[in-house]
């Protein structure tokens, strides 16, 4: 195995174009290898003539009239000297001697099934030999008169086959021949080179011959056009010429591989490639071909061959292509994912990565190769590079779980000063390396890079690593930098990472650490903050009381207060917050919030008077007085009864009208009114004001009769349109108002009047509800009596109680309606 893979690789770089550049060269689309074992020893001796190939076993034919089979590794296992056609497997067969040379011969694909048995041979003739019913061999000439036959292929129910003249196709099935394709480059010598075929499916063919190739396809015949035509006929699809000379042809997919042989005057080959064969992959085109590869092949002694001395032929499951020579067979094959690896590796291209994103990608498809193996090399050449970072980040998908790789990588990122690089890629998840090595890097961190050490701490789980020997090294470090916020943040982590928070919530106190209140509730640490409230609401006052109103059974009201007394401003901030929470909780501490909103926030101090229930009033009186609070003072004095009081400081203290109507309104009193009139009579714009605003609540002609002749009042005229307007606008809305009443009233009338002129369904299912017999008696030709009452309640007439105060009228038991309602009147149904 080892030489046959030596002379593969020898094959493949002597078939590379050596004079393009390396960086360009483009990755060969098949391999090569030659066909050793006993074909080598067979072609020492004789020469290959032609070959055909099925895909378990091979069937060589040599100048000297002989016929090999062979396995698909080239050992010999049978070796026949005449023509024969025989089962390999059964003991039927053919046997017979021409009387002309046999040239080609060709069986009925389904040979082997009983009602196929078909062949043909070519000389100078075309001969079709079949089975008849008897079991007997009978003969039938297709072709002759054209010279010798040279190639014929058969697919399905058509047989191919070539001549010096051209190209025939004879239908088997219908028993014609459809088509006569002439050969070009009649200038050329058919003996030199020979007509190649290839099927590439049951109607489509592939014709080689010189340098032009034709691709023919098979088609029906519309019934209308038959005639006396055959029901096929063939149309050229496709027609080009190419650069050298066809010496054989398959298909490959939709593509085409030519087999060409190279004469020495070349003009546009290079020296060394004349004269070898090439096998080049093609796309046909309609009117061209496009080359998608060309490798020139060496093989043995090629030149001394011909363009007739080489053949190609190719298996169908596997995507094999032999190249026969006379002293040589080379296999192709496609190249596998195995082999672009191999190229990939050889050319060095790990700058995109190509060789390990391919074995990520077909991992189960490569049988060489190790992912991981590939995925080291790659990760090798980006160290090599000096890419640590790509490197670094590509170990997490290389080493997978492999601790031992692991490890190794990071002491060799530790030996070039890298660990930086890999700390960040570090499994932490199930897969764990050891305590020391996270530790190493913390370390290095540690000394080089705070806010880098920092961030693996908080990124990394604490049971990485030993904790404790982690916190004797930050300590140490603080002892030379004691300040340092983003080290005593990180210890803080660290001891609660070790659950000593009574340490931690230290630092960040002292710190003002954003995420001390998330560690209180995190953990719970209630009991070691109730001597640390002033640090927590001199940090942030909004977040530490409602952290405290949140938790007020872990740290009481009256503890929180305690602590707070020595700071007014702080304990009003928490009292506030906890009267908006709830008016009753804090209720023994109203008193004392009444000089705390006077002393830090008068704008809240109204609405706390207003909603507290638990304000001594004569304290807040007394302060109000003792700070000229007007308002809250007026407010006071209304609560308190002496709404006089508190109107003559609005009009004296205040002098503003518009709030002096507006208590007058809201205190709602005859007397309050009179005063406000008599205090404004001497004061025109409060007249004004009066006049344009108390025309709804008391009449305004009290205040015209009090306004003294020739007082001089602004905007009278207005002032009495408005009430002019007020007072027409309530009579319409007075009328308004009667109107609906009455429509109302008259349609509610209406629609009882009708409600109660409906008839109401009395029958056997109704009973009285009073003896709770059938309401109908039996016998309903008796004399019988029930009342109905609208209430649907049924009784018989002698089952009613007698009538109540008011002759003539009853009312239902049930409904007990002792005035005119639903249940009351009646239906009275006599018989």
């Amino acid at each position: 195995m080892a030489e046959v893979e030596e002379q593969g690789r020898k094959l493949s770089e002597e078939s590379t174009d050596e004079s393009e550049e390396e960086d360009t060269e483009e990755e060969p689309k098949l391999k090569y290898e030659r066909l050793t074992n006993g074909v080598t020893e067979i072609l020492q001796k004789d020469a290959a003539s032609c070959m055909t190939v099925h895909d378990k076993f091979l069937a060589l034919g040599t100048h000297f009239g002989k016929v090999y089979l062979l396995d698909i590794q080239g050992n010999v296992t049978q070796k026949f000297e005449i023509v024969q056609v025989f089962g390999l497997y059964t003991r039927e067969g053919f046997h017979e001697n021409f009387d002309c040379p046999i040239k080609v011969v060709a069986l009925h694909p389904q040979f082997s099934k009983s009602n196929n048995k078909q062949f043909v041979t070519g000389g100078n003739k075309l001969f079709l030999y079949e089975k008849n019913w008897l079991n007997r061999w009978k003969t039938s000439i297709l072709h002759e008169g054209e010279g010798n036959i040279t190639n014929v292929k058969w697919r399905a129910n058509l047989i191919a086959w070539a001549n010096n003249l051209g190209v025939k196709i004879y239908d088997i099935s219908s028993k014609q021949r459809i088509t006569n394709v002439l050969r070009d480059n009649n200038n050329l010598r058919p003996d030199m080179y020979p007509c190649s075929l290839c099927w590439k499916d049951n109607t489509t063919l592939i014709i080689g011959w010189g340098s032009s190739v034709k691709i023919c396809v098979v088609k029906e015949r519309d019934p209308t056009e038959m005639r006396d035509l055959p029901s096929r006929y063939v149309e050229i699809v496709s027609a080009f010429e190419t650069e050298f000379f066809i010496s054989g042809l398959a298909p490959l997919a939709d593509q085409l591989v030519t087999l060409y042989y190279v004469k020495e005057n070349s003009e546009h080959m290079e020296e060394e490639f004349r004269t070898r064969p090439r096998l080049d992959i093609i796309q046909p085109l309609p009117e061209g071909c496009e080359e998608i590869s060309s490798d020139a092949l060496t093989v043995r002694n090629f030149q001394e061959n011909q363009c007739r001395d080489y053949r190609l032929e190719h298996s169908e499951g596997e995507s094999l292509f032999y190249i026969i020579s006379p002293k040589d067979i080379v296999v192709a094959k496609e190249r596998d994912q195995d082999d672009h690896i191999d190229w990939l590796l050889e050319k060095k291209k790990y700058e995109a990565c190509e060789a390990l994103m391919a074995a990520e990608i077909s991992f189960k498809n490569i049988k060489r190769h190790d992912v991981q193996k590939i995925g080291m090399a790659y990760i090798n050449h980006l160290v090599e590079r000096g890419d640590y970072d790509a490197a670094a980040r590509k170990c997490q998908k290389v080493l997978g779980k492999n601790m031992d790789l692991w490890e190794n990588e990071v002491y060799r990122f530790k030996t070039i000063g890298q660990l930086k690089a890999i700390s960040q890629y570090l499994p932490r998840g199930d897969l764990r390396l050891r305590p020391a090595i996270y530790e190493m890097i913390l370390h290095e961190f540690l000394k080089t890079d705070y806010e880098g050490f920092a961030t693996l701490i908080r990124e990394w789980p604490g049971e990485l690593y030993n904790n404790m020997a982690i916190v004797q090294a930050v300590n140490e470090h603080l002892k030379r930098d004691p300040t340092n916020s983003m080290l005593l943040t990180t210890l803080a982590e660290l001891y609660t990472y070790d659950q000593r928070y009574d340490r931690a919530l230290e630092i960040y106190l002292k710190l003002r650490h954003k995420d001390v209140y998330q560690l209180i509730h995190k953990h719970n640490l209630f009991s070691a903050i109730k001597d640390k409230i002033v640090l927590l609401m001199d940090f942030d006052k909004e977040k530490a009381v409602d952290m405290l109103l949140d938790n007020d059974d872990k740290i009481s009201m009256d503890k929180v207060v305690e602590e707070l007394k020595d700071r007014p401003e702080l304990l009003h901030v928490y009292l506030h917050k906890l009267f908006k929470r709830d008016h009753h909780k804090g209720q023994k501490y109203h008193e004392r919030q009444i000089s705390l909103y006077a002393e830090f926030d008068r704008p809240n101090l109204l609405p706390f008077l207003r909603e507290s229930m638990h304000c001594p009033l004569e304290k807040a009186l007394e302060i109000c007085q003792q700070r000229h609070f007007v308002e809250e003072t007026v407010f006071l004095l209304s609560r308190m009864g002496n709404c006089r009081r508190a109107l003559q400081m609005i009009m004296e203290e205040l002098a503003d009208v518009d709030k002096a109507i507006e208590f007058a309104k809201e205190q709602d009193d005859r007397e309050l009114w009179d005063d406000l009139i008599s205090y404004s009579i001497d004061k025109p714009p409060f007249i004004t004001g009066l006049l344009n605003n108390i025309g709804t609540h008391v009449d305004p002609i009290l205040l015209i009769h009090r306004i003294k002749e020739g007082m001089e009042i602004p905007n009278l005229r207005d002032s009495l349109v408005k009430i002019l307007q007020d007072y027409n606008l309530q009579i319409l809305l007075r009328e308004g108002c009667k109107k609906i009443l009455v429509a109302d009233s008259l349609s509610l009338l209406q629609r009882m009047h009708r409600t109660q002129k409906r008839g109401v369904r009395v029958d056997e299912e109704n009973i009285c509800e009073s003896c709770h017999t059938p309401i109908l008696p039996s016998d309903t030709a008796q004399a019988f009596g029930v009342v109905v009452f609208h209430c649907r309640h049924m009784f018989h007439k002698e089952c009613l109680p007698s009538p109540g105060n008011v002759p003539g009228i009853q009312y239902c038991n049930i409904c007990s309606a002792k005035r005119r309602g639903p249940g009351s009147g009646i239906l009275e149904m006599k018989k």
